[in-house]
Formats: structure tokens, C-alpha cells, sequence
């Protein structure tokens, strides 16, 4: 007796398992394709940020490099030093007023426009302390106390300390020169020209009457 041959699978028993494994091979690829293409596009998005950040970064420095060159250097002032003084030993004088017996006891420093020429006064001191003490003897009290009194002074000072130091200074007062056209036309003066004077100001240290 002859044994009966296997029974052969059903198809409708096959059919699912091949549809499984074809889903599975389908979603596998899918997943490679998702997860590669999310790799590549974070690579992408990572290289055009440090692009972006590079271009950034360039324009950063072109700004300041900008900046920079537009930004003009200050000038330094030019520092000629502290202005040169001569003091003169103070002067006491008796004064020119007639009714009572008055003195002044004055202090003075010469302003100069030049340290060589405060050197060179010293030579001249004993003319220029002179010229000074003539000045101050010719004055009344009235003359020195009020404060135009005091700048008159000082401009007689400057003047004839220049003068004792062989400069030759004028007086403001002097006549000038007229120029006359024609004989109907008024007359004109002529600008004067202030020679040089060495000594730039006469400061008072101390200023007393009695």
C-alpha cells in the first residue's frame, strides 16, 4: 500500500507572506531614503549657515575696516610752552603829588615773546629799571589808583622798557602822517603801523600807595 502524497499549500496561504515581506522591503527603503535625505539636507542647511555666518562675518570686519579708515586721525596742537616772564625787583617811589607826601610800592613782571629775549633783558635791567622808575616818579596818586590809570601805566612800562633795550617804539599819540589828494578833498590818514615790541604785557605783582 502506497503512501499518500503531501498536500501542496493552499495560495491563498503564500499570497500573504510574499505581501508582507514586499511591505517590509518597500518601508525599509522608504526609511533609508527619508533618514538619507534628511542627512543630506542638514549637511546643506549646515553649509549655507557657515556660508551665511562667513558672509556676515566678512561684512563685520568691512565695516570696521570702514569705519576705521574713515575715521580721521586728531591733530595735535602744537604746545610752545609756558610764555617767558622777567619779574623786576619792586619799585618804591615817592609819587608827584603836591599837596600831601605820597609813595608806591609796585611789583612788576615783563611778558616776553621770545626766552632769548628775557636772557637778553638782563643785560639791559639796570636801563629798563630806570625808564620804569622815571615813569612811576611823573605820576600822582590820582594818576595810578583808578583801573584805566593802571592799564596807562602798563602801556607806558611796555613801552619804555622796549625803548631802553634800543627799540624803537612810538607813541600812540603821535602825530601820523597825512596824505592830501587835492586841495578840496579832506585829508586822510595813513594806517600806522605798530613797530615791534618784544615785551607782550606788563603784569602788575603787587601795587600799593601810601
Amino acid at each position: 500500500m502506497s503512501a499518500a502524497p503531501a498536500a501542496a499549500p493552499a495560495e491563498g496561504e503564500a499570497a500573504p507572506k510574499g505581501k508582507k515581506k514586499l511591505i517590509i522591503i518597500i518601508v525599509a527603503a522608504l526609511l533609508v531614503l527619508v533618514l538619507g535625505g534628511g542627512a543630506a539636507a542638514f549637511f546643506v542647511m549646515k553649509s549655507h549657515a557657515q556660508a551665511d555666518a562667513a558672509e556676515e562675518g566678512d561684512d563685520t570686519d568691512h565695516a570696521e575696516s570702514a569705519k576705521k579708515a574713515k575715521k580721521p586721525e586728531a591733530k595735535k596742537e602744537e604746545h610752545h610752552g609756558p610764555p617767558t616772564f622777567v619779574p623786576l625787583e619792586p619799585f618804591v617811589v615817592n609819587l608827584a603829588d603836591k599837596d600831601v607826601e605820597r609813595y608806591a610800592q609796585v611789583g612788576i613782571s615783563l611778558q616776553v615773546d621770545d626766552p632769548k629775549i628775557g636772557e637778553e633783558m638782563k643785560g639791559y635791567m639796570p636801563a629798563i629799571r630806570n625808564a620804569v622808575l622815571m615813569i612811576l616818579a611823573h605820576k600822582s596818586a590820582d594818576d595810578i589808583l583808578t583801573p584805566e590809570g593802571k592799564q596807562k601805566l602798563a602801556e607806558e612800562i611796555r613801552r619804555e622798557a622796549a625803548r631802553a633795550m634800543g627799540y624803537e617804539v612810538e607813541d600812540p599819540d603821535a602825530d601820523e602822517p597825512e596824505e592830501d589828494d587835492s586841495p578840496k578833498k579832506k585829508k586822510k590818514k595813513k594806517k600806522k603801523v605798530e613797530p615791534y615790541n618784544p615785551i607782550v604785557h606788563v603784569h602788575y605783582s603787587n601795587f600799593i600807595i601810601q
